[in-house]
């Protein structure tokens, strides 16, 4: 699409082939999104130039911003930013060839599988109150050594650390749910540089000679769209040797019984007023318009912000009357 583009709006039939060409080159002949290879003779026509980082988001207006995108994924994208319409384009070949198999759908274990994770297991050794270990599966042959604790209500103990993807396996026994579709959500919040606020929940128990898989059984979708975009490795907290049974009534009681809820309906209507009020600053920014001009509609902010659709208007219900009367 390249809407908002001064940069393509100038460019002429033959300047428009000629950058199509170059992004095609650079692209190694394939659709951006989707990954699917484009003819620039059979699909002329079908193929759109896009910002890379929308302008929404301070991409620049210029060609290192821009790919090339077959149509049909560009306009089905759902997101104004190409690299979260391309991890979901791979999210969905992943969710296809699951429910194809079987299975209910993609889960972290699929996840972990197309980025070469879940292959190695892991050898602790207690120290009192700490545990070692190496990640010699992976040639790291330096001795690591962190602190155990022991949760007094519990009884467990566990430990916290950074491993790679190569250590990480999935329980699909305490977390049996395929990934849902706040996967894009996830993606865009870290695309963002905001924190992952709640690290992974792992447990190990020693198997073969002494070995274990480190078992992930909550934060699957926290962990999958770091995963998904360029991770190596993830924070975990690993109980250790744990009563699995205990893990798993916990799991399931939290996300049924106890439904835990981060904040109230006025304290969710403060934080959209307050978002709503930064994107109608950044919409004036771009556009160079003074801060005291609201000659703007709803609408003009929806298309600017592509794939906030939702969220705009959850952020206008929450907003003050300053903002109500000047925009519908």
């Amino acid at each position: 699409m390249g809407a908002h583009s001064p940069y393509l709006a100038s460019l002429d039939e033959a300047g428009r082939k000629a950058l199509e060409q170059r992004l095609w080159e650079r692209q190694s002949g394939r659709c951006f999104i989707s990954n699917e290879l484009i003819d620039l003779v059979l699909h002329a026509g079908q193929l759109e130039i896009d910002h890379i980082i929308p302008r929404a988001d301070d991409g620049p207006d210029e060609e290192n911003n821009f790919a090339l995108t077959l149509a049909t994924w560009n306009r089905r994208k759902g997101a104004s930013d190409l690299r979260v319409a391309r991890r979901i384009a791979e999210f969905e070949e992943l969710q296809k060839t699951a429910i194809e198999q079987g299975e209910r759908g993609a889960n972290l274990g699929h996840v972990l599988g197309r980025y070469n994770g879940a292959k190695a297991q892991l050898r602790l050794r207690r120290c009192d109150d700490a545990v070692e270990f190496t990640l010699s599966e992976i040639g790291k042959n330096e001795i690591r050594r962190v602190s155990l604790y022991k949760d007094p209500l519990s009884d467990m103990e566990y430990f916290f650390t950074v491993l790679p993807l190569e250590y990480l396996h999935h329980d699909d026994r305490i977390n049996p749910r395929p990934i849902g579709a706040n996967i894009r959500g996830l993606i865009e919040e870290f695309l963002q540089k905001r924190p992952q606020l709640h690290v992974a929940l792992a447990w190990w128990s020693p198997q073969t000679d002494g070995c274990g898989p480190v078992k992930v059984f909550d934060g699957q979708h926290k962990a999958a769209a770091q995963i998904m975009l360029g991770m190596k490795e993830l924070p975990v907290r690993i109980f250790v040797e744990p009563d699995t049974n205990v893990l798993l009534h916990a799991n399931t009681n939290a996300g049924s019984t106890l439904r835990q809820v981060a904040f109230d309906a006025a304290v969710m209507r403060h934080l959209g007023s307050s978002l709503f009020t930064e994107r109608v600053r950044q919409y004036q920014t771009i556009q160079g318009l003074p801060e005291d001009n609201y000659r703007f509609s709803e609408k003009d902010l929806v298309a600017f912000f592509k794939g906030e659709h939702r969220e705009m208007r959850r952020y206008i219900i929450g907003s003050s009357e300053k903002w109500v009367g000047g925009i519908a």
